[in-house]
C-alpha cells in the first residue's frame, strides 16, 4: 500500500556519452528542491511567533502562550532522530515532501481552537512533521554530491535555513492583509507550504540509480575512507543496524552532537533574547532591534558558504579545525555585543556572531554525513540534531531565562563564553576526523 516511501529502486542505466548531461540536469534539480522544500519548513515553523501578540490580545497568558511553543522544540528534536531514521529506509522525494504537507494542514488548524491542550497537541505535531525535513535533505545530499564537494554544495543549501527564517516575517505579515485576520499567519504560509510539498515531489529524486545514473562516488571518482566496512555501499540497511552499528556505536559522532548542545545554546541563546537585551540593556528602539535581529540570520549566509568553501578545499574535508575558528570567532564576537555601548559595533558584532555560529551548525551536519555510510546519513543528522534542539534549544530556552533573572546580563554573557569553549573542547576532539575515522568505523 506504501510501497512508494520505500527506496527507489533503480533503473537500467542511461548510455555513458548521456551521463554527463543527465547528471548535471538532475544535481541541479534537486538541489533546487530541498532547498526550496526546506526554505517552506521553516514559514510552517517559525510563523507561531507573530501570532503570539495576537493570542495575549484575545485573553491568552504569556504561560499558555510558552507552553504552546514549548512543544515544537520538544518533539522536532526527538522527531529528526526517529524520523531520521525512518528516512533512511525511505524515498527522500515522497519522505520530504509529505512532511511538509502535514505541517502545512496542522497550521491549517491551529487557530481554529482555543484549548490550550488542543494547541498543544497540535504544535507537537507540528513539530514532529518538521522532523521530516532535514533528514531526507541530507540522504540527498550524500546520494547526489560526493565527500570533496559536500563542504560548498551544503553551506549553500544550509541558507535555507536563514532565508526562510527572514522571509517567514514578511509572509507572516502579508497573510494577515490577504486573510483580513490575524488567521492569515497560519493560513498563508500553510498554503505555500503544501504547494510547495507537491512541487517536491515533482522535482525531488531519491538517488542517482533510480533515473538511471550511476553512484555519485563512481560518477566522481570519490570514494570515501568512511564507507570501507561496508560491503555493498548501495545497499539499503535495517533500523537496527544503522542505529548500533553506525550511530550509536560511533565515538566520533558522539563527539560532535555533544559539541552540538553548546553550539546550539549560544545560537539560541543569542538569537531568542536580542529584542529583550538590547531594549533593556542598550535602550534599543523595536525598529532598531528589528534590524539588529535580520542582521544576526542574513549575514550567515555568506558566512555558511564561505566556512564550507574553506573546510572543503583549504581543510580538505576536515570540519573541526574551521569549526573551532568560528567558535573562537564567536567569543570575540560576543564579547564585543556584550561590552559595546556603540549601536555601529553591537550591530556589527551580532551580524559576526550570526555569520560564524551557523559554520558549526552547518558543519557538525555535514560531519554526520561524512561519518557514517550514506545509508545511514538520517539516522546520524538526526542524532546530531537531537542533541542540539533538545540538549541546546530547549536549554537555552529555560536557562536563559533563570540566568538573567538570577546574574543579571552579565550572567547571561558568562553563560554563552562557557558553552562557546565546552563546543571548542569537543569539537577538538574529532580534529583529524578525515584522518582516522577510517579506523573508527570500519
Amino acid at each position: 500500500m506504501f510501497d512508494f516511501l520505500k527506496p527507489a529502486k533503480p533503473i537500467e542505466r542511461l548510455p555513458e556519452d548521456k551521463i554527463p548531461s543527465a547528471y548535471k540536469r538532475y544535481r541541479i534539480q534537486v538541489f533546487i528542491s530541498i532547498y526550496i522544500g526546506y526554505l517552506l519548513y521553516y514559514f510552517v515553523r517559525s510563523n507561531f511567533v507573530f501570532a503570539k501578540d495576537y493570542l495575549l490580545n484575545l485573553g491568552f497568558t504569556k504561560t499558555q502562550v510558552g507552553f504552546v511553543a514549548s512543544a515544537l522544540g520538544f518533539s522536532y528534536g526527538i522527531s529528526k532522530f526517529v524520523m531520521g531514521n525512518v528516512s533512511d529506509r525511505s524515498n527522500a522525494r515522497y519522505f520530504l515532501a509529505i512532511g511538509l504537507i502535514m505541517s502545512g494542514v496542522v497550521n491549517l488548524l491551529l487557530p481554529n481552537t482555543t484549548n490550550i491542550i488542543f494547541m498543544f497537541i497540535l504544535m507537537f505535531l507540528n513539530g514532529w512533521f518538521q522532523g521530516m525535513g532535514w533528514p531526507p535533505c541530507g540522504r540527498i545530499m550524500t546520494h547526489w554530491f560526493s565527500d570533496r564537494e559536500r563542504g560548498v554544495k551544503m553551506s549553500i543549501w544550509n541558507t535555507a535555513h536563514n532565508l526562510g527564517g527572514g522571509l517567514i516575517a514578511t509572509v507572516a505579515l502579508l497573510g494577515v492583509t490577504l486573510f483580513s485576520s490575524w488567521k492569515g499567519i497560519f493560513y498563508f504560509p500553510a498554503i505555500i507550504a503544501i504547494a510547495g510539498g507537491f512541487i517536491c515531489i515533482l522535482l525531488t529524486r531519491d538517488t542517482p540509480q533510480s533515473v538511471g545514473l550511476p553512484p555519485i562516488e563512481e560518477f566522481k571518482n570519490d570514494y570515501p575512507e568512511v564507507q570501507k566496512g561496508v560491503q555493498d555501499k548501495e545497499a539499503e540497511m535495517a533500523g537496527k543496524e544503522i542505529l548500533f552499528k553506525y550511530v550509536l556505536n560511533n565515538r566520533l559522532l558522539w563527539f560532535i552532537a555533544i559539541a552540538n548542545i553548546f553550539v546550539y545554546f549560544v545560537r539560541y541563546g543569542v538569537i531568542n533574547w536580542v529584542p529583550t537585551y538590547l531594549k533593556e540593556a542598550r535602550g534599543f528602539s523595536l525598529h532598531d532591534s528589528s534590524i539588529a535581529f535580520a542582521l544576526f540570520e542574513y549575514a550567515a549566509i555568506p558566512g555558511a558558504i564561505l566556512i564550507g568553501w574553506l573546510s572543503d578545499h583549504v581543510f580538505n574535508g576536515r570540519r573541526s579545525p574551521i569549526g573551532v575558528i568560528c567558535m573562537v570567532g564567536v567569543i570575540i564576537a560576543t564579547i564585543i555585543y556584550w561590552q559595546s555601548e556603540n549601536y555601529l559595533m553591537i550591530n556589527c558584532a551580532l551580524a559576526l556572531i550570526g555569520a560564524f555560529i551557523y559554520g558549526p551548525v552547518m558543519l557538525i551536519g555535514i560531519s554526520a554525513l561524512d561519518l557514517v555510510p550514506k545509508k545511514a546519513a538520517g539516522t546520524a543528522a538526526g542524532f546530531t540534531g537531537l542533541f542540539g534542539y533538545m540538549g541546546g534549544q530547549v536549554l537555552a530556552e529555560v536557562a536563559m531565562g533563570a540566568l538573567i533573572d538570577k546574574f543579571g546580563w552579565n550572567g547571561c554573557f558568562i553563560m554563552l563564553i562557557s558553552c562557546s569553549v565546552f563546543a571548542i573542547l569537543f569539537l577538538s576532539l574529532t580534529w583529524n576526523t578525515h584522518n582516522i575515522k577510517d579506523k573508527e568505523i570500519a
